[in-house]
């Protein structure tokens, strides 16, 4: 998401004049798009504005956007007074005049202590005020469709920082992309905080959920590849499931974040589902789509897991069987009930823990991709690689494919034999080109 506002925000910023730079050295403005999902990314911002520092002068503007913006706003002015500007992940749209009001402040000399926070939930939708086209346009692209969450797990500021869900309309969402395939792109990833729960206006004024719109966005031409992340296991219906079998364009890939394997912590999460819901899905899923990929994201050390707590989240991975998956130690989020709960858990217990898990999930990880290994699989390559006449690509599952190939095949799907496998990626050679 944080990577789909920032190319909105140099798409807002071009019409006054503003290009993307390497550096930060030569910058006539900087933001950091930030994230406060984790105390670790949140610390890094601080981090950043000090490397960033010693390159301001008078004309320089200092941004701080995103979720660690909306949270933090006044604390980054007193910890780093000399930036201009905060702002949350809904008003980025406002930013033109953000930027007028901190330059005025700057004619001015009126010095730190003066800088424009922005950091309040609008009445109008930031979608609304955005530019049609996008200054940036590669092989694959982001689309957000979703924004905010309704279900306030206990360990996430997402509610606080993103706010309530909100829908585009889906006629919104097929026009931007298929302004995006005009221009070449060729796989769309449908962003939200809690993508499945998408409910928005269809053109004919009923309302849609995430299946129904995907199967509109698949008439548009040229759109070889649907994705979709991230989900919430209360909001897989039989639709979505459905249109994995019955879309060619969506993908057989599903990151479905479980958190934990043991019911008494997904209760104390506010996860709303239980362990055996959550493996009701995903045998529902593969009755759909056998072949289906599986990621999903992994907490340990929340407050009062024991050691048969944790156990129950190994057991949880190696009944389902994952792809890939992302893995975490518990940060705690001032704001969030989890912070105030007794029994947190030593950082010493968590490191174990986490190492273990992630010991099983790449086990897993590298088992997934060595079954690739003597097939033959579409890829779509959409990266070029560092070395001469390579590049990288997607298979259907998420899988990472470098493949030497010409460079009239860059941006199509190939046939490619699949040779050698890690448990990051994938190395094989280009039979044919797939129509």
């Amino acid at each position: 998401m944080n990577v789909y506002d920032s190319g909105r925000m140099a798409d807002i910023l071009k019409p006054l004049g503003y290009t993307l730079i390497e550096s930060p050295e030569d910058a006539n403005l900087v933001i950091l798009n930030t994230c406060h999902i984790r105390e670790k990314a949140d610390e890094k911002v601080y981090s950043d504005l000090g490397r960033i520092r010693p390159h301001k002068d008078e004309k320089m503007i200092i941004a701080v956007a995103g979720c660690v913006g909306q949270a933090e706003g006044a604390e980054i002015m007193r910890r780093a007074p000399y930036v201009d500007i905060v702002l949350g992940p809904q008003t980025y749209h406002r930013l033109p005049e953000m930027i007028a009001r901190a330059q005025r402040s700057q004619d001015k000399k009126q010095g730190p202590g003066r800088g424009v926070i922005d950091v309040e939930f609008p009445v109008e939708s930031k979608f609304d005020h955005l530019p049609q086209d996008h200054t940036t346009v590669g092989i694959s692209a982001f689309v957000a469709i979703q924004e905010g969450c309704d279900q306030f797990c206990t360990f996430c500021v997402v509610p606080y920082t993103r706010g309530a869900e909100y829908s585009r309309p889906a006629q919104a969402i097929y026009e931007e992309c298929a302004r995006l395939c005009a221009r070449g792109v060729k796989e769309i990833t449908l962003l939200g905080q809690n993508v499945n729960a998408y409910h928005g206006l269809s053109p004919e004024g009923k309302e849609w959920g995430l299946g129904a719109l995907m199967a509109h966005l698949a008439t548009i031409e040229g759109l070889m590849r649907i994705r979709y992340m991230t989900s919430h296991p209360r909001d897989m219906d039989e639709e979505l499931m459905a249109a994995h079998r019955d879309i060619p364009q969506v993908m057989p890939f599903l990151h479905l974040p479980v958190q934990s394997g043991s019911d008494r912590i997904l209760e104390a999460m506010n996860r709303k589902h239980t362990r055996k819901y959550y493996l009701d899905i995903i045998e529902k899923m593969r009755g759909y789509r056998p072949d289906i990929g599986l990621s999903s994201d992994f907490i340990v050390g929340f407050p009062g897991e024991t050691e048969q707590d944790f156990q129950d989240t190994l057991n949880l991975v190696k009944e389902v069987g994952f792809s890939q998956a992302y893995s975490f130690k518990y940060s705690p989020r001032i704001g969030t009930p989890g912070a105030l709960m007794d029994n947190q858990i030593p950082e010493e217990i968590k490191a174990e823990r986490l190492s273990r898990l992630q010991e099983l999930l790449f086990a897993q990880q590298q088992a997934f991709n060595d079954s690739s290994i003597g097939k033959t699989m579409i890829v779509l390559l959409d990266r070029k690689g560092r070395k001469e006449g390579q590049y990288l690509g997607k298979t259907p599952y998420a899988q990472s494919v470098y493949v030497e190939a010409p460079a009239r095949l860059y941006g199509h799907c190939v046939e490619v034999n699949i040779e050698k496998a890690s448990s990051s990626s994938l190395t094989g050679t280009v039979v044919t080109q797939s129509n």
